[in-house]
């Protein structure tokens, strides 16, 4: 059993488990899937706070719950069900990222931008620091991040959803074609 979980699974097994939530949430207590207001929830929780964290955050306690327990399950399969295997990246994109400077596969990401040392260089600290505040600040602007907009608001039929979607992948292709290339 634990060799059938451990292994990576398939599009049509992983994607109709992901698009179950959705409807789940709904039945379940009309709940709309979407993880970016949790920092909201934290934020309220807080003491001291500013007008805008000040409501009860006991109504978004559920999804407090699945946060701790993506954070839960990421540690248990990380830990217990890791996979040994490397990363399967096509050869086409390793030539494409080593001519960025990316050379390290070995490992979940690569170590060139993703650790103490990546951060502590210019190249680390744009796409960490300042890609992380652009995505955080992104997801507040929209409404909800992109598993929210893809997941549940597609589902809902939002036209907003569809709208913020397209935008995503947008700055996606953008970032990957002309931006990377000059950060990297």
């Amino acid at each position: 059993m634990i060799d059938f979980i451990s292994q990576p699974w398939p599009w049509y097994v992983a994607g109709p488990l992901i698009g179950i939530v959705v409807p789940a949430l709904f039945l379940i207590g009309g709940k709309q899937f979407g993880l970016s207001e949790n920092l909201r929830h934290v934020c309220a929780i807080l003491p001291g706070k500013v007008e805008f964290f000040n409501y009860n955050w006991r109504n978004g306690a559920w999804n407090l719950t699945l946060v701790a327990g993506i954070i839960i399950g990421g540690f248990i399969s990380s830990t217990f069900l890791g996979n040994p295997d490397p990363v399967a990246i096509s050869d086409a994109t390793k030539s494409d990222l080593a001519l960025l400077g990316v050379t390290q596969f070995d490992g979940l990401m690569p170590s060139e931008i993703f650790s103490w040392e990546g951060l502590a260089s210019v190249r680390g600290l744009i796409m960490i620091v300042l890609g992380g505040f652009l995505v955080g600040f992104g997801s507040r602007y929209a409404g909800g991040c992109t598993s929210g907009h893809a997941i549940s608001g597609l589902a809902d039929l939002q036209l907003p959803s569809l709208i913020a979607v397209i935008g995503f992948f947008a700055g996606g292709l953008i970032a990957t074609f002309f931006l990377l290339p000059i950060i990297l």
